[in-house]
C-alpha cells in the first residue's frame, strides 16, 4: 500500500466550511495539522466553525464568500496566497437543495441550484488549479452525492447538479492523469446537516405540505457529520478517487449498477409518500 498522504503543514480552502459536512472535514484536517482557509456565505456559521476548530499550531482564516459570485471567486485565490503562501488541497462542499418536480421549479430556482451547487464547483476549481499545480502534491476534492449516482423523483435540479459534478470530476480527474494533482470525487448518503431544512421550496406548494416534505427527507439523514468529515479526509489520505459515504450511498450505488434502468421503482417502495 502507499504512502498516505501527509496533511500536517498543507493548507486546505473548504467551501461551505460554515456547517455540516464542510465544518466536519475542517475539524478533522486541523487535527491532522493541517492549515485551513475557511469560506461561506453565511458568516455566523464560519464564526462558530473557527471558535470549535483545534488551533495550535494551525493557522486558520475565515472568508466570507458566495460561491456563485464570479468575481469574488475569481478573486479568492490571492487572498488565500497572501495569507498562506498558496494551496495544496481544495475541498469544493458548498451546496444547496431545492425539492419539487421539475414542473414546480421555476427557471430561476433551477439557475440558482445550478449556479452554487455546479457552476460554483467549476469556478473555484478554474480559479484554484494554478495554486495546486504548484504544490508538490495537490488534491481536488468534490463533493457530489448518492444523488449523483441516482435521480429520484422531485429532486431534479438537484440530481442534475450532482450529476454534474461526477462528470466534470471525473473527466478531470482523466485529463489531470500524471500530475501533482488528483481528485477525489465524494458521493454521501444521508448525513445529517441542515440541508433539507434550508432547501427552497417549489413553487405552489403550502407551508404545511413543505414541513412535512421536510421531515419525511429528514428521517434518511441519519450519518452523523463528524463521521462523514473523518471518512471524507481518510479518502484524501489514502489518495482515493471515489468515494462512497455511508451504507446507504454504497447500496444505493449497487442498486443503480444492478438495474440502471429500473433502480427507481425498487427505491420508491422504500419513501414516504
Amino acid at each position: 500500500m502507499a504512502d498516505a498522504m501527509i496533511l500536517r503543514g498543507r493548507t486546505a480552502v473548504i467551501t461551505g466550511a460554515g456547517s455540516g459536512i464542510g465544518r466536519a472535514i475542517a475539524t478533522s484536517l486541523a487535527q491532522r495539522g493541517c492549515h485551513l482557509a475557511l469560506a461561506d456565505i453565511d458568516a455566523r456559521g464560519l464564526a462558530e466553525t473557527v471558535s470549535l476548530l483545534p488551533s495550535g499550531g494551525v493557522r486558520i482564516t475565515s472568508h466570507h464568500l458566495d460561491v456563485a459570485d464570479r468575481a469574488m471567486v475569481a478573486a479568492f485565490p490571492a487572498i488565500v496566497s497572501a495569507q498562506h503562501g498558496g494551496a495544496d488541497l481544495l475541498v469544493n462542499n458548498a451546496g444547496v437543495a431545492l425539492g419539487g418536480t421539475f414542473e414546480m421549479v421555476s427557471e430561476a430556482d433551477f439557475d440558482w441550484l445550478f449556479n452554487i451547487n455546479f457552476h460554483g464547483v467549476v469556478g473555484m476549481t478554474r480559479a484554484f488549479l494554478p495554486l495546486l499545480r504548484a504544490s508538490t502534491e495537490a488534491r481536488l476534492v468534490n463533493i457530489s452525492s448518492i444523488f449523483g449516482i441516482v435521480a429520484p423523483a422531485e429532486q431534479v435540479a438537484y440530481a442534475a447538479s450532482k450529476f454534474a459534478v461526477r462528470g466534470f470530476s471525473e473527466a478531470l480527474r482523466h485529463e489531470l492523469a500524471g500530475s501533482t494533482v488528483g481528485v477525489t470525487l465524494v458521493h454521501p448518503g444521508g448525513v445529517r446537516t441542515n440541508i433539507s431544512e434550508r432547501a427552497r421550496a417549489p413553487q405552489g406548494v403550502d407551508g404545511p405540505e413543505v414541513a412535512r416534505r421536510r421531515a419525511a427527507f429528514a428521517k434518511f439523514l441519519r450519518m452523523p457529520p463528524s463521521t462523514a468529515g473523518e471518512i471524507i479526509v481518510r479518502g484524501v489520505e489514502q489518495r482515493r478517487a471515489r468515494l462512497l459515504v455511508g451504507s446507504d450511498a454504497m447500496g444505493l450505488s449497487l442498486l443503480a449498477r444492478l438495474l440502471p434502468v429500473s433502480y427507481w421503482s425498487v427505491m420508491a417502495r422504500g419513501l414516504p409518500t
